[in-house]
């Protein structure tokens, strides 16, 4: 079966409750550092007004663990979400309660309302039926385009789909899903990953997945040194899983057993510590007072060879830390080399989506996932909470 989705309802001012995702970067003020999240819930937002729905749009921002911060209020996303479409938007400092759904109530037709940050709210990550009861109170319609969101069991993700009368993905959602869709059904060949990020336990789960649809995976970042170390060399300080050793090693036995290519590093840029203005090398071994920091430029040569004839490219995880000029020089490289290839090529959100962001190659990359932790999952093959919500209760509740 698959997910309702947006097109398929017939909306003419209904009550919507939508869920999007503004967890977005923030200044040290709380002001939004970078709105592209917000930008890519208006389509949707603009087709409800078109129909002249009355909107409730719901958010989490960060981390708050289920206490009212001021620096994570979805305020200052309210105001960003005005300012883009160029509109009065109500916003409520109260995420559910009878104040709040007098304020939804008294919305005009295509008017809109923010509600405060859901996970100001224990029971938001702890999928409580209680909120989630609250919550539906705020209209009748569920639209969830929250693509970022779709992996976690929470209650405004699988919960509020059961208990509205009808629910669908939003434009974003569905956009994501046929996206990444390439990657699972029949990508084309040769199919090219490339994981970074910092541990071999955030991706070996979906190694050993894309392992059983690539032709090669290209290993950067901080998890690369682990699989280094389960081959006997030299790492220095390099971040390392001690624990993980033994599984990196079996996970590189499995892949030559499939046929699957997987290219380490060949050298790397290192420094004794980790500092902008560290003095940096590089060295093709790395001696015991030294750490990897990036992937050197003999490897970029050779992932981009790689990436050179691809038909799909999926990446997921920076080279190395980027954020430091000194050591950007290796997720700038892969990116420029994905961005020079006419594969069909997906970056899997997070860290990833900002270097390319960062590089200015975005505009020649099929297409940026808004979610990494939600794409991980997908491309995984796990079946998304958020997702199997709509589908058992697109209908009527």
């Amino acid at each position: 079966m698959r997910a309702q989705t947006l097109q398929d309802l017939d909306l003419n001012e209904d009550s919507v409750v939508l869920r999007v995702d503004f967890n977005v970067p923030l200044n040290e003020d709380g002001s939004v550092a970078d709105d592209a999240r917000i930008r890519a819930a208006i389509p949707t937002i603009n087709h409800l007004r078109e129909r002249r729905c009355r909107i409730v749009i719901c958010s989490h921002m960060g981390r708050p663990k289920g206490k009212r911060i001021l620096r994570l209020s979805l305020e200052n996303a309210a105001a960003t979400l005005a300012d883009l479409l160029d509109s009065e938007i109500i916003f409520s400092h109260e995420t559910v309660g009878s104040d709040v759904e007098q304020l939804a109530r008294d919305l005009v037709p295509g008017g809109i309302m923010v509600v405060e940050n859901l996970r100001f709210n224990p029971g938001e990550k702890s999928g409580d039926q209680d909120f989630a009861a609250a919550l539906s109170k705020l209209g009748t319609v569920f639209i969830n385009d929250a693509f970022g969101a779709m992996h976690r069991a929470h209650a405004s993700i699988s919960g509020l789909p059961a208990l509205m009368e009808r629910s669908a993905i939003g434009l974003l959602v569905q956009q994501e899903l046929e996206a990444l869709s390439v990657l699972t059904d029949a990508p084309k060949k040769p199919f090219v990953a490339i994981l970074g990020g910092a541990k071999v336990s955030d991706k070996i789960s979906v190694f050993d997945s894309l392992s059983r649809r690539c032709d090669a995976i290209l290993v950067g970042g901080a998890m690369a040194y682990t699989f280094l170390k389960a081959q006997q060399q030299s790492v220095g300080t390099s971040m390392v899983e001690e624990s993980k050793l033994l599984l990196a090693k079996r996970t590189l036995e499995r892949c030559e057993e499939k046929n699957v290519r997987v290219l380490l590093p060949v050298d790397h840029v290192v420094a004794k510590e980790l500092s902008a203005d560290a003095e940096t090398e590089v060295v093709e071994s790395i001696d015991e007072d030294w750490m990897g920091l990036d992937i050197g430029p003999k490897t970029v040569a050779l992932f981009a060879e790689e990436l050179a004839n691809a038909g799909t490219v999926f990446w997921n995880g920076p080279m190395g830390v980027f954020e430091m000029d000194a050591f950007a020089g290796g997720t700038r490289g892969v990116a420029e080399a994905i961005a020079a290839t006419d594969a069909h090529s997906v970056i899997g959100g997070g860290d990833s989506a900002a270097a390319v962001a960062q590089m200015g190659v975005a505009s020649r990359i099929s297409h940026i996932s808004t979610g990494g932790g939600a794409s991980l999952a997908f491309v995984e093959g796990k079946t998304l909470p958020g997702i199997k919500a709509i589908v058992q209760y697109g209908g009527h509740a």
